[in-house]
Protein backbone atom coordinates (compact mmCIF):
# COMPACT_ATOMS: atom_id res chain seq x y z
CA UNK A 1 0.00 0.00 0.00
CA UNK A 2 1.12 3.44 -0.90
CA UNK A 3 -0.29 6.94 -0.61
CA UNK A 4 0.55 9.79 -2.75
CA UNK A 5 0.63 13.37 -0.98
CA UNK A 6 0.21 16.52 -2.98
CA UNK A 7 0.73 19.94 -1.82
CA UNK A 8 2.28 23.19 -3.45
CA UNK A 9 5.49 24.99 -2.20
CA UNK A 10 3.83 26.74 0.78
CA UNK A 11 3.10 23.17 1.93
CA UNK A 12 -0.89 23.84 1.39
CA UNK A 13 -2.93 20.40 -0.34
CA UNK A 14 -3.61 20.20 -3.48
CA UNK A 15 -6.52 19.14 -4.12
CA UNK A 16 -7.68 17.56 -7.52
CA UNK A 17 -4.14 16.60 -9.00
CA UNK A 18 -4.75 13.92 -11.13
CA UNK A 19 -2.33 11.05 -9.93
CA UNK A 20 -1.04 7.70 -11.96
CA UNK A 21 1.74 5.46 -10.95
CA UNK A 22 3.43 2.66 -13.70
CA UNK A 23 5.60 -0.56 -12.25
CA UNK A 24 8.55 -0.39 -14.44
CA UNK A 25 10.88 -3.21 -12.19
CA UNK A 26 9.83 -6.26 -10.25
CA UNK A 27 11.64 -6.25 -7.04
CA UNK A 28 10.02 -10.01 -6.11
CA UNK A 29 12.43 -12.19 -8.08
CA UNK A 30 11.19 -14.84 -10.88
CA UNK A 31 13.44 -16.50 -12.96
CA UNK A 32 14.79 -19.49 -14.93
CA UNK A 33 17.58 -21.54 -15.61
CA UNK A 34 19.38 -21.09 -18.60
CA UNK A 35 21.88 -23.46 -20.95
CA UNK A 36 24.42 -22.37 -23.55
CA UNK A 37 21.60 -22.57 -25.97
CA UNK A 38 20.52 -19.24 -25.43
CA UNK A 39 23.55 -17.74 -26.69
CA UNK A 40 23.33 -16.15 -30.54
CA UNK A 41 19.48 -17.52 -30.13
CA UNK A 42 18.04 -14.05 -30.27
CA UNK A 43 14.56 -14.93 -30.39
CA UNK A 44 15.34 -17.19 -26.95
CA UNK A 45 16.92 -14.11 -25.43
CA UNK A 46 14.01 -11.85 -25.98
CA UNK A 47 11.71 -14.56 -24.98
CA UNK A 48 13.66 -14.90 -21.58
CA UNK A 49 14.35 -11.16 -20.91
CA UNK A 50 10.63 -10.38 -21.77
CA UNK A 51 9.37 -12.23 -18.73
CA UNK A 52 11.85 -13.45 -16.00
CA UNK A 53 14.39 -11.09 -14.00
CA UNK A 54 16.64 -13.44 -12.52
CA UNK A 55 19.01 -16.43 -13.82
CA UNK A 56 20.47 -19.20 -13.02
CA UNK A 57 23.16 -21.50 -15.34
CA UNK A 58 22.06 -25.13 -15.65
CA UNK A 59 25.36 -26.85 -15.76
CA UNK A 60 27.55 -24.81 -17.42
CA UNK A 61 29.36 -23.36 -14.06
CA UNK A 62 29.73 -27.10 -12.42
CA UNK A 63 33.34 -28.52 -11.90
CA UNK A 64 32.62 -31.22 -14.55
CA UNK A 65 31.78 -28.20 -17.06
CA UNK A 66 34.53 -26.16 -16.12
CA UNK A 67 37.41 -28.37 -15.59
CA UNK A 68 36.78 -31.72 -17.18
CA UNK A 69 40.14 -32.68 -16.97
CA UNK A 70 42.75 -31.19 -14.28
CA UNK A 71 44.07 -27.81 -15.78
CA UNK A 72 41.69 -27.73 -18.40
CA UNK A 73 39.66 -24.56 -17.68
CA UNK A 74 36.89 -24.01 -19.64
CA UNK A 75 35.05 -20.42 -18.44
CA UNK A 76 34.43 -19.26 -22.12
CA UNK A 77 30.61 -20.26 -22.11
CA UNK A 78 29.59 -19.10 -18.61
CA UNK A 79 31.88 -16.39 -19.25
CA UNK A 80 29.51 -15.49 -22.57
CA UNK A 81 26.34 -16.30 -20.33
CA UNK A 82 27.00 -13.97 -17.47
CA UNK A 83 27.72 -11.15 -20.26
CA UNK A 84 24.43 -11.72 -21.52
CA UNK A 85 22.58 -11.72 -18.17
CA UNK A 86 24.60 -8.38 -17.40
CA UNK A 87 23.76 -6.70 -20.50
CA UNK A 88 19.73 -7.10 -19.55
CA UNK A 89 20.08 -6.30 -15.56
CA UNK A 90 18.94 -9.57 -15.11
CA UNK A 91 20.56 -11.06 -11.24
CA UNK A 92 22.18 -14.57 -11.74
CA UNK A 93 22.66 -17.51 -8.76
CA UNK A 94 25.54 -19.39 -8.81
CA UNK A 95 25.38 -22.71 -9.18
CA UNK A 96 27.44 -24.66 -7.82
CA UNK A 97 30.50 -24.80 -6.14
CA UNK A 98 30.90 -28.07 -4.87
CA UNK A 99 28.52 -31.59 -5.61
CA UNK A 100 28.25 -34.38 -2.67
CA UNK A 101 27.18 -36.84 -5.40
CA UNK A 102 29.63 -39.12 -6.54
CA UNK A 103 28.24 -38.76 -9.53
CA UNK A 104 28.25 -35.14 -10.89
CA UNK A 105 32.58 -35.27 -9.60
CA UNK A 106 35.24 -35.44 -12.62
CA UNK A 107 36.16 -38.15 -12.96
CA UNK A 108 39.91 -36.73 -12.68
CA UNK A 109 38.45 -35.54 -9.49
CA UNK A 110 37.30 -38.99 -8.35
CA UNK A 111 40.28 -40.60 -8.91
CA UNK A 112 42.60 -38.99 -6.94
CA UNK A 113 43.55 -41.01 -4.24
CA UNK A 114 45.71 -38.74 -1.65
CA UNK A 115 43.25 -36.89 0.27
CA UNK A 116 45.92 -34.01 0.41
CA UNK A 117 45.95 -34.06 -3.65
CA UNK A 118 41.84 -34.29 -3.34
CA UNK A 119 42.58 -30.97 -0.68
CA UNK A 120 44.34 -29.34 -2.90
CA UNK A 121 42.37 -29.71 -6.08
CA UNK A 122 39.39 -28.39 -3.97
CA UNK A 123 41.04 -25.52 -2.90
CA UNK A 124 42.07 -24.46 -6.37
CA UNK A 125 38.29 -24.72 -7.60
CA UNK A 126 36.89 -22.77 -4.85
CA UNK A 127 39.68 -19.93 -5.00
CA UNK A 128 39.92 -19.55 -8.65
CA UNK A 129 36.10 -19.61 -9.40
CA UNK A 130 35.35 -17.09 -6.77
CA UNK A 131 38.50 -15.14 -7.70
CA UNK A 132 37.48 -15.17 -11.49
CA UNK A 133 33.49 -14.02 -10.45
CA UNK A 134 34.37 -11.94 -7.49
CA UNK A 135 30.85 -9.75 -7.31
CA UNK A 136 28.98 -11.01 -10.16
CA UNK A 137 26.88 -13.84 -8.88
CA UNK A 138 24.31 -13.03 -6.23
CA UNK A 139 24.38 -16.39 -4.28
CA UNK A 140 26.27 -19.56 -4.63
CA UNK A 141 25.32 -23.19 -3.63
CA UNK A 142 28.22 -23.82 -1.91
CA UNK A 143 28.08 -27.86 -1.79
CA UNK A 144 24.68 -28.71 -3.26
CA UNK A 145 22.43 -31.93 -1.57
CA UNK A 146 25.40 -33.04 1.08
CA UNK A 147 22.44 -34.31 3.11
CA UNK A 148 22.28 -36.73 0.47
CA UNK A 149 25.55 -37.44 -0.29
CA UNK A 150 29.04 -37.21 0.70
CA UNK A 151 31.64 -37.73 -1.82
CA UNK A 152 33.92 -34.94 -0.37
CA UNK A 153 33.04 -34.66 3.45
CA UNK A 154 33.59 -39.01 2.73
CA UNK A 155 37.54 -37.89 2.39
CA UNK A 156 38.22 -34.78 3.90
CA UNK A 157 36.35 -35.36 6.78
CA UNK A 158 33.28 -34.36 8.29
CA UNK A 159 34.17 -30.13 8.48
CA UNK A 160 34.97 -30.09 4.58
CA UNK A 161 31.36 -28.00 4.16
CA UNK A 162 32.45 -25.58 6.57
CA UNK A 163 35.50 -25.39 5.42
CA UNK A 164 33.99 -24.86 1.81
CA UNK A 165 31.86 -21.95 3.69
CA UNK A 166 34.61 -20.27 4.93
CA UNK A 167 37.04 -20.13 1.70
CA UNK A 168 33.54 -18.94 -0.25
CA UNK A 169 33.08 -16.30 1.91
CA UNK A 170 37.12 -14.47 2.15
CA UNK A 171 36.77 -15.43 -1.64
CA UNK A 172 33.58 -13.05 -2.14
CA UNK A 173 32.27 -11.52 1.11
CA UNK A 174 29.48 -9.80 -1.09
CA UNK A 175 27.66 -13.58 -1.85
CA UNK A 176 25.16 -15.08 -0.31
CA UNK A 177 26.15 -18.38 0.43
CA UNK A 178 22.99 -20.87 0.46
CA UNK A 179 22.44 -24.68 1.18
CA UNK A 180 20.86 -26.18 -1.26
CA UNK A 181 18.51 -29.45 -1.46
CA UNK A 182 15.98 -31.72 -2.70
CA UNK A 183 13.17 -33.40 -1.11
CA UNK A 184 12.76 -31.07 1.77
CA UNK A 185 9.93 -29.29 0.21
CA UNK A 186 8.83 -31.93 -2.16
CA UNK A 187 7.70 -34.79 0.03
CA UNK A 188 8.04 -36.02 3.89
CA UNK A 189 8.69 -39.73 2.65
CA UNK A 190 13.17 -38.66 1.70
CA UNK A 191 14.48 -39.74 5.33
CA UNK A 192 17.77 -37.92 4.33
CA UNK A 193 16.49 -34.73 3.74
CA UNK A 194 13.55 -34.09 6.21
CA UNK A 195 12.54 -30.33 7.56
CA UNK A 196 14.41 -30.82 10.86
CA UNK A 197 17.18 -32.94 9.02
CA UNK A 198 18.08 -29.65 6.95
CA UNK A 199 17.79 -27.20 9.93
CA UNK A 200 20.30 -28.65 12.30
CA UNK A 201 23.04 -29.29 8.80
CA UNK A 202 22.08 -25.49 8.86
CA UNK A 203 22.75 -24.94 12.21
CA UNK A 204 25.58 -27.30 12.71
CA UNK A 205 27.58 -25.25 10.00
CA UNK A 206 26.27 -21.71 11.31
CA UNK A 207 27.79 -22.88 14.31
CA UNK A 208 31.08 -23.98 13.34
CA UNK A 209 31.83 -20.46 11.89
CA UNK A 210 29.72 -20.91 8.20
CA UNK A 211 28.52 -17.34 7.22
CA UNK A 212 25.37 -19.25 5.49
CA UNK A 213 22.47 -17.16 4.81
CA UNK A 214 20.51 -18.95 2.43
CA UNK A 215 17.81 -21.44 2.60
CA UNK A 216 17.45 -22.84 -0.80
CA UNK A 217 14.86 -25.84 -1.82
CA UNK A 218 15.16 -27.04 -5.19
CA UNK A 219 11.40 -27.93 -5.45
CA UNK A 220 11.72 -30.99 -8.41
CA UNK A 221 7.85 -31.93 -7.68
CA UNK A 222 5.69 -34.95 -8.42
CA UNK A 223 2.28 -34.37 -6.98
CA UNK A 224 2.43 -31.68 -4.96
CA UNK A 225 1.14 -31.63 -1.42
CA UNK A 226 0.23 -27.55 -0.64
CA UNK A 227 -0.32 -28.13 2.98
CA UNK A 228 3.12 -29.76 3.90
CA UNK A 229 4.82 -26.95 1.85
CA UNK A 230 3.35 -24.25 3.82
CA UNK A 231 3.89 -26.12 7.20
CA UNK A 232 7.53 -26.83 6.30
CA UNK A 233 8.12 -23.04 4.82
CA UNK A 234 6.75 -21.66 8.17
CA UNK A 235 9.05 -23.76 10.21
CA UNK A 236 11.83 -22.84 7.87
CA UNK A 237 10.92 -19.15 8.58
CA UNK A 238 11.63 -19.36 12.13
CA UNK A 239 15.69 -19.87 11.11
CA UNK A 240 14.71 -16.46 9.96
CA UNK A 241 17.00 -16.63 6.75
CA UNK A 242 15.85 -15.97 2.95
CA UNK A 243 13.85 -18.76 1.55
CA UNK A 244 14.89 -19.85 -2.20
CA UNK A 245 13.08 -22.08 -4.51
CA UNK A 246 15.86 -22.82 -6.68
CA UNK A 247 15.04 -25.36 -9.19
CA UNK A 248 11.23 -25.89 -9.57
CA UNK A 249 9.82 -28.07 -12.03
CA UNK A 250 7.02 -30.84 -11.93
CA UNK A 251 7.66 -34.46 -12.83
CA UNK A 252 7.46 -35.45 -16.83
CA UNK A 253 5.37 -38.64 -15.29
CA UNK A 254 2.31 -36.08 -15.80
CA UNK A 255 0.47 -35.08 -18.83
CA UNK A 256 0.95 -31.39 -19.87
CA UNK A 257 -2.15 -30.39 -18.15
CA UNK A 258 -1.53 -31.94 -15.00
CA UNK A 259 1.91 -30.30 -14.88
CA UNK A 260 0.59 -27.06 -15.92
CA UNK A 261 -2.32 -27.50 -13.11
CA UNK A 262 0.12 -28.69 -10.16
CA UNK A 263 3.17 -25.55 -11.20
CA UNK A 264 0.43 -23.25 -10.66
CA UNK A 265 -0.39 -24.41 -7.24
CA UNK A 266 3.36 -24.54 -5.97
CA UNK A 267 3.94 -21.33 -7.46
CA UNK A 268 1.02 -19.56 -5.93
CA UNK A 269 1.92 -20.74 -2.58
CA UNK A 270 5.66 -20.12 -3.40
CA UNK A 271 4.59 -16.48 -4.26
CA UNK A 272 2.59 -15.71 -1.05
CA UNK A 273 4.40 -16.92 1.66
CA UNK A 274 6.48 -13.81 3.38
CA UNK A 275 9.51 -15.85 3.95
CA UNK A 276 10.25 -16.90 0.25
CA UNK A 277 12.63 -13.99 -1.35
CA UNK A 278 12.53 -15.47 -4.91
CA UNK A 279 11.44 -18.87 -7.18
CA UNK A 280 13.69 -20.34 -10.02
CA UNK A 281 12.22 -22.48 -12.65
CA UNK A 282 14.57 -25.94 -13.63
CA UNK A 283 13.72 -24.97 -17.40
CA UNK A 284 16.69 -24.62 -19.36
CA UNK A 285 15.31 -24.91 -22.95
CA UNK A 286 17.34 -27.50 -25.31
CA UNK A 287 16.43 -28.78 -29.07
CA UNK A 288 15.34 -31.91 -26.91
CA UNK A 289 13.83 -30.79 -24.64
CA UNK A 290 13.88 -29.86 -21.07
CA UNK A 291 15.47 -31.35 -17.34
CA UNK A 292 11.41 -32.31 -16.36
CA UNK A 293 9.76 -29.59 -17.79
CA UNK A 294 9.73 -26.94 -20.77
CA UNK A 295 7.57 -24.07 -20.68
CA UNK A 296 7.90 -23.57 -24.19
CA UNK A 297 8.62 -25.97 -27.58
CA UNK A 298 12.05 -25.49 -29.38
CA UNK A 299 10.29 -22.86 -31.54
CA UNK A 300 9.15 -20.92 -28.07
CA UNK A 301 5.23 -21.72 -28.87
CA UNK A 302 3.90 -22.00 -24.91
CA UNK A 303 2.70 -25.50 -23.69
CA UNK A 304 0.40 -25.71 -20.82
CA UNK A 305 3.19 -24.67 -18.20
CA UNK A 306 4.28 -21.41 -20.07
CA UNK A 307 1.02 -20.18 -19.77
CA UNK A 308 0.89 -20.82 -16.16
CA UNK A 309 3.71 -18.61 -15.86
CA UNK A 310 2.88 -16.07 -18.48
CA UNK A 311 -0.58 -15.87 -16.88
CA UNK A 312 0.94 -15.48 -13.34
CA UNK A 313 3.87 -13.18 -14.13
CA UNK A 314 1.03 -10.59 -15.55
CA UNK A 315 -1.06 -10.87 -12.42
CA UNK A 316 1.62 -10.19 -10.35
CA UNK A 317 2.59 -6.62 -11.36
CA UNK A 318 0.72 -3.54 -11.59
CA UNK A 319 -0.41 -2.24 -14.83
CA UNK A 320 -1.47 0.94 -13.73
CA UNK A 321 -2.94 2.85 -10.80
CA UNK A 322 -4.16 6.18 -10.28
CA UNK A 323 -6.76 8.45 -9.03
CA UNK A 324 -7.23 11.66 -7.72
CA UNK A 325 -5.95 13.32 -4.16
CA UNK A 326 -8.97 14.16 -2.13
CA UNK A 327 -9.97 16.67 0.49
CA UNK A 328 -6.80 15.95 2.49
CA UNK A 329 -4.72 16.19 -0.97
CA UNK A 330 -3.70 12.61 -1.05
CA UNK A 331 -4.96 9.30 -2.76
CA UNK A 332 -3.83 5.54 -1.91
CA UNK A 333 -3.46 2.50 -4.20
CA UNK A 334 -2.22 -0.87 -4.00
CA UNK A 335 0.64 -2.59 -5.84
CA UNK A 336 3.08 -5.17 -5.83
CA UNK A 337 6.94 -5.11 -5.09
CA UNK A 338 9.46 -3.22 -7.28
CA UNK A 339 9.83 -0.03 -8.40
CA UNK A 340 7.35 2.69 -9.78
CA UNK A 341 7.04 6.04 -12.17
CA UNK A 342 4.64 8.50 -10.50
CA UNK A 343 3.16 10.99 -12.69
CA UNK A 344 1.09 14.16 -11.20
CA UNK A 345 -0.90 16.81 -12.92
CA UNK A 346 -2.50 20.02 -11.59
CA UNK A 347 -3.71 22.75 -13.81
CA UNK A 348 -1.78 21.94 -16.67
CA UNK A 349 1.41 21.12 -14.57
CA UNK A 350 2.70 18.21 -14.43
CA UNK A 351 5.44 16.84 -12.50
CA UNK A 352 7.52 12.76 -12.32
CA UNK A 353 9.35 11.32 -9.61
CA UNK A 354 9.94 7.73 -8.98
CA UNK A 355 9.90 5.69 -5.63
CA UNK A 356 10.05 1.85 -4.68
CA UNK A 357 7.57 -0.36 -2.97
CA UNK A 358 9.62 -3.04 -0.51
CA UNK A 359 8.51 -5.91 1.59
CA UNK A 360 7.12 -4.72 5.12
CA UNK A 361 3.65 -4.21 6.29
CA UNK A 362 4.02 -0.45 7.00
CA UNK A 363 2.33 1.92 4.18
CA UNK A 364 4.90 3.87 1.79
CA UNK A 365 4.18 7.69 1.89
CA UNK A 366 5.47 9.60 -1.37
CA UNK A 367 5.57 13.47 -1.18
CA UNK A 368 5.12 15.38 -4.54
CA UNK A 369 5.29 19.16 -4.69
CA UNK A 370 3.35 20.88 -7.50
Amino acid sequence: MATIHVADPQGARVVGASGSVQQTAKDFPIGSAIASTILGNQAYQKWFVDRFNAAVFEDELKWYSTEPTSGLLRFDVPDQMLAFVRSHRVMVRGHNIFWENQDATPRWVKNLTSPDDLRAAVNARIQGLMTRYRGEFAHWDVNNEMLHYNFYEQRLGPNASMEFFSVAQDADPLATLFMNEYNVIETCDDPFSTVDTYAAKLRELRAGGAILEGIGLEGHFSRPNIPLMRAILDKLATLGLPIWFTEIDISNKFDAQTQAAYLEQVLREAYAHPAVSGVMLWTALHPSGCYQMCLTDWGLNNLPTGDVVDRLLNEWRTLQAGGQADAHGAYSFSGYLGEYILTVTYNNRTTQSTFSLSPGDETRHINVQM
